[in-house]
């Protein structure tokens, strides 16, 4: 069978995502759309010169209705948030920007699988899957992976430690509510505050870098995207492959750290070539449980203010 991919946005994180995905995974067929015509042109041209080393891909510029036969559509097509811009402004922007993504490619007879990575991630990917009728399982969104990830690069740092010895996640929302599980987190199994020097202070200055990293990144060079595209790469190639893996992203609450509302959330989670096999409810303190729950609560006032109509 052949695999098949729509990338909708090629901007920094899509074009990166691209060429990411190429060099990690086989994939048959990759199309690439954007509102701005040209520049799914330029880089299907660009990107196939690297094909002869990678295996082999039909890579072309395409449109919405090219994912009749897609295995995953990846959504990167948004706009950023601008100073002085509140949360909701943000959605609203983006929102009307997925409704005219959304109803085309499920128009076209997609039944494969929806990523999405555009902000605010976590009330898109819910959106998406209110939008399109998709099950919940079929609709993922990157959630708090880049969150993490460089959580565990600075707690790294500090420690002096290998990064792959960490284990210690962001969840919740990504974004202004998420917050950092150090209760739970470990340093080659042992717990992170039994280390020697970390504090809460130490902490709160760490939780400060992780949150601080990505607006320094766009100060040095204009956007961040090697991060995120790395870790659409991962989910994608999962799907594509169809072997499972455990990821802090958006997926859907069904009643775990005791929320009701209906939404997507920064959770650990399974997905294989089914999409989402499993949401993890991993333990938190009774101090992070609030946040999880608060990180819910000012999520649905956001979505609860939206009108898809």
């Amino acid at each position: 069978m052949t695999k098949k991919i729509l990338l909708v946005g090629d901007g920094a994180v899509g074009s990166t995502f691209a060429n990411d995905l190429l060099q990690h995974t086989k994939v048959d067929e990759l199309v690439i759309a954007d509102v701005v015509k040209k520049r799914p042109v330029g880089d299907a041209m660009d990107l196939e010169d690297i094909t002869p080393l990678v295996g082999g891909c039909n890579v072309h510029p395409g449109e919405y209705a090219d994912a009749q036969d897609a295995d995953v559509v990846v959504i990167t097509a948004g706009v950023p948030r601008k100073p002085g811009e509140t949360r909701l402004d943000l959605v609203n922007k983006n929102v009307g920007i997925l409704k005219s993504i959304i109803q085309p490619v499920v128009d076209s007879g997609f039944q494969g699988i929806f990523v999405v990575s555009a902000n605010p991630v976590d009330i898109l990917t819910t959106l998406t899957q209110k939008l399109s009728g998709f099950p919940k399982n079929k609709v993922i969104g990157t959630g708090t992976s880049l969150d993490s990830a460089r959580l565990q690069v600075e707690l790294a740092k500090k420690l002096q430690v290998p990064v792959t010895e960490v284990n210690s996640l962001v969840l919740g929302e990504h974004g202004d509510t998420s917050f950092e599980n150090f209760d739970e987190s470990t340093i080659s199994g042992k717990a992170l505050r039994d280390f020697s020097g970390i504090n809460d202070q130490v902490l709160a200055e760490i939780e400060q870098d992780v949150r601080q990293k990505g607006g320094a990144i766009i100060e040095h060079k204009g956007a961040t995207f090697y991060g995120i595209a790395m870790m659409l790469t991962q989910i994608v190639s999962a799907i594509l492959e169809n072997r499972a893996i455990v990821l802090p992203l958006s997926a859907p609450i069904n009643g775990e750290y005791g929320i009701k509302h209906d939404l997507y959330l920064g959770t650990p989670t399974v997905i294989n070539g089914a999409g989402i096999n499993q949401v993890l409810e991993t333990k938190l303190s009774d101090a992070e449980l609030k946040k999880m729950r608060n990180s819910a609560e000012k999520m649905q006032e956001v979505l609860a203010a939206i009108d898809l109509a």
